[in-house]
């Protein structure tokens, strides 16, 4: 039969209720009121803990999750989730800017970048186009903290990847 790409369950260890996804959910909460624990049996997803892909998000690939520490969760709470379609091959590009609206100055990256304070002594990002690949934003260097999940577009202030504040301090590309 046809392959589950993630399954949800409502206790650590994959035990007590569970609801399953092969594509995009925009509120599964009100099937599963908590998420201790997850199955990515297929593809790479991105998890957001508010409905309609909202909230903090994290990023999960092929594997088993006992425990919601394990994807960097804060809490059991989860009520949304996304596919990532990859083209395997795809160059990665984007631009940065310092100011809203892709202003002031810019910064185009290709390859990942441990601390954008050391690299150009920025501490935040105000918008930002993705012209190829998958990337990933975090508000700490080294790629910890809060994570962001880019895809192809563009990013005209910090709200639009979902973020509360510009805060970024690293970036990396997001293969399959």
């Amino acid at each position: 039969g046809s392959q589950t790409g993630i399954v949800f369950f409502e206790d650590k260890n994959f035990q007590g209720c569970r609801y399953e996804c092969d594509s995009d959910c925009s509120d599964f909460h009100a099937y599963l009121s908590r998420c201790n624990s997850i199955r990515v049996e297929s593809g790479a997803w991105v998890v957001y803990e508010r409905t309609n892909y909202m909230g903090y998000q994290y990023v999960l690939t092929r594997g088993e999750y006992p425990e919601y520490q394990r994807w960097m969760g804060l809490n059991d709470r989860l009520s949304s989730c996304k596919m990532i379609h990859f083209t395997s091959g795809t160059p990665y590009k984007m631009q940065l800017y310092e100011k809203a609206d892709f202003g002031g100055q810019a910064f185009e990256a290709t390859e990942d970048c441990p601390s954008l304070l050391e690299k150009l002594h920025w501490r935040e990002v105000h918008s930002c186009k993705v012209f190829d690949g998958w990337w990933m934003f975090y508000e700490h260097p080294n790629y910890r903290g809060r994570q962001y999940f880019l895809e192809k577009g563009e990013y005209h202030k910090p709200g639009d990847w979902g973020a509360v504040s510009p805060t970024v301090q690293s970036f990396r590309r997001f293969t399959d």
